[in-house]
């Protein structure tokens, strides 16, 4: 009973510790920072990507969007996605060697996204945005970097810029990271396909056998009821007929 008694105070100590820290915030907050979604790719291939984009301000909206493309790791085709109340500028810059996207050769990549509110549309406290686009095909690289300034309504900016390092903590201002992995190669036909070829044989074999099977008892049934249905009848020939 008393060890009872001791397991229900110390849960209930750790609820109130749970409500206050809720309540006071005693606990660390959570960092938000402007991310790209979904954060993982295929080299070479196409896909719709997503900045989002919390406002960590209280006072103050989100008026202003940069989004940096990385030098090492160009894309021949970048599209935007409209976003109400915003506007978008798209930035290129000369590339050498030339991309090639789908047998052209481009001189030209985007460098820079900018998205821009109008009127009162920007990202306001408690509140987050996301500014699609349509990129490929993606290079060759393990890593891309979106380095990122958010700039708000009362002139605050942001820079979200800050790499990753390698078995190191995350930054204090994280830059988005989309990482690509290499596309699986394709499947070739190699000496494991005869076996399955065998499979089927044998699968094909083993069904006719057993249709062969259930004919022959088939045919066995069959017999027997034709020499039954003759021993009645021969015997019915033998037996003399009843008196009226």
């Amino acid at each position: 009973m008393i060890r009872h008694r001791r397991t229900a105070a110390a849960a209930a100590a750790l609820a109130l510790g749970a409500v206050a820290t809720a309540v006071l915030g005693f606990a660390a907050p959570a960092s938000a920072h402007v991310t790209v979604n979904p954060q993982e790719a295929t080299q070479g291939g196409y896909g719709r990507f997503a900045f989002r984009v919390p406002n960590e301000s209280d006072t103050a909206s989100t008026t202003k969007v940069e989004v940096v493309l990385p030098e090492n790791a160009p894309v021949g085709s970048v599209s935007t996605m409209p976003v109400p109340g915003w506007t978008v500028a798209v930035e290129k810059r000369k590339v050498d060697p030339p991309i090639e996207v789908h047998g052209s050769q481009l001189t030209e990549a985007v460098a820079k996204l900018t998205w821009t509110a109008t009127g009162n549309a920007g990202v306001k406290p408690g509140e987050f945005q996301e500014f699609p686009v349509l990129m490929g095909p993606l290079p060759q690289v393990d890593t891309m970097v979106f380095k990122t300034l958010q700039t708000y309504s009362d002139g605050n900016v942001q820079r979200w810029i800050e790499e990753p390092t390698p078995g190191g903590e995350e930054p204090e201002s994280p830059a988005p990271v989309l990482t690509l992995t290499a596309a699986s190669p394709s499947a070739a036909p190699t000496g494991g396909a005869a076996p399955a070829q065998a499979d089927d044989n044998d699968d094909d074999a083993e069904g006719v056998g057993l249709a062969t099977g259930l004919g022959i008892a088939g045919l066995v049934a069959g017999a027997g009821g034709l020499l039954l249905g003759g021993l009645a009848y021969a015997r019915s020939r033998r037996e003399p007929a009843p008196k009226a």
